[in-house]
């Protein structure tokens, strides 16, 4: 087996309610992560402000 083109190193930290931040190894600024529409809608979530779920960025990822 050869070895490994890249290891992902993340670190995820949670704030108010559903909203959370990724820290990206070599990417100055977090990602957003929250709920919004639908999502927030089924998980009858109350935020300030709506981010893009996971799934938001899951569904980007294997389109791009």
């Amino acid at each position: 087996m050869g070895k490994p083109i890249e290891i992902t190193n993340i670190r995820i930290e949670q704030d108010k309610g559903k909203n959370r931040r990724a820290y990206i190894a070599h990417f100055e600024d977090p990602v957003q992560y929250g709920v919004h529409g639908g999502v927030k809608e089924f998980y009858n979530a109350s935020t300030e402000e709506e981010y893009p779920s996971t799934l938001d960025h899951i569904v980007a990822a294997a389109g791009g």
